[in-house]
């Protein structure tokens, strides 16, 4: 096991051919304990810190997506599948990588359709670039205001959305050029983004194009989803997430046996 303030390896006892890159969402942290549960079932596991790390962007504001792929392609040497676990933004940035660059299985937790703007304490544009070049992303709705305490920003995201409609079409991820398994993973009362109604969108455009999608949710799932053998989160941007405990639990137990049959994960 290698550890940096960025970085956390895990190795497994038992490899299973799988490596893993295990990216957070805006809490910006490093899935120490994700690796740790994946290599316990088998899999080679990478959890980075992916903003405001050393020589890194100080926000989710144009980001490379190349940082992805190249970590994707290290982990590929000596392994026969190589795979992408990314919640929230990190979801939004392993589609986005996936749709660009080989990967075999992505599995997005909390996942978006489409790419959206950041800010970097300067000025707003999109989260990614790509051969240095921001990707399309989906403006924020300036009149919008929270009308909760602590603040939902659902009904933000919905509202940004429908701003316009070719922005929104530019930003949506192409989804449907992920050749390899793709796994969603989506809460029914999500209270950050609409991410079951993302997800179902994903899986239409796939679908549409020929390409099959795994949809895992739970009614009254959140925004955060406690894979089995993980204590439930804490901490990250105060903000209205949705769910329970127990129903968090709850989908990550649904879901943990399609991302274990996608990844050849051990029992």
């Amino acid at each position: 096991m290698v550890d940096s303030p960025d970085l956390h390896d895990a190795y497994p006892e038992r490899p299973c051919g799988t490596a893993v890159l295990i990216l957070a969402g805006s809490s910006g942290r490093v899935e120490n304990g994700r690796a740790e549960l994946f290599a316990r079932h088998g899999a080679r596991a990478r959890a980075i810190r992916w903003f405001g790390g050393v020589d890194q962007r100080p926000a989710p504001h144009e980001v490379p997506i190349e940082l992805f792929a190249a970590q994707l392609e290290l982990l590929r040497k000596d392994h026969d599948r190589i795979a992408v676990v990314g919640t929230s933004f990190g979801a939004e940035a392993a589609l986005v990588t996936a749709s660009l660059f080989p990967v075999d299985i992505t599995v997005a937790i909390a996942p978006s359709s489409v790419i959206w703007s950041g800010n970097d304490g300067a000025g707003w544009s999109s989260h990614w670039t790509h051969r240095g070049a921001p990707l399309p992303a989906v403006r924020f709705d300036a009149d919008w205001t929270p009308s909760t305490e602590p603040p939902e920003y659902r009904s933000l995201y919905e509202t940004s959305l429908e701003l316009d409609g070719e922005r929104t079409a530019a930003a949506t991820i192409a989804v449907e050029r992920i050749p390899g398994r793709v796994i969603l993973v989506a809460g029914g009362d999500d209270r950050v983004w609409p991410s079951d109604g993302f997800a179902a969108a994903i899986a239409r455009r796939r679908r549409e194009h020929g390409r099959e999608t795994t949809v895992v949710t739970h009614p009254s799932a959140g925004h955060r989803v406690v894979l089995p053998g993980e204590p439930a989160p804490t901490g990250g941007v105060r903000m209205a997430r949705g769910g329970t405990e127990s129903a968090d639990a709850e989908l990550g137990a649904l879901a943990w046996p399609e991302i274990a049959q996608a990844l050849r994960l051990h029992d």
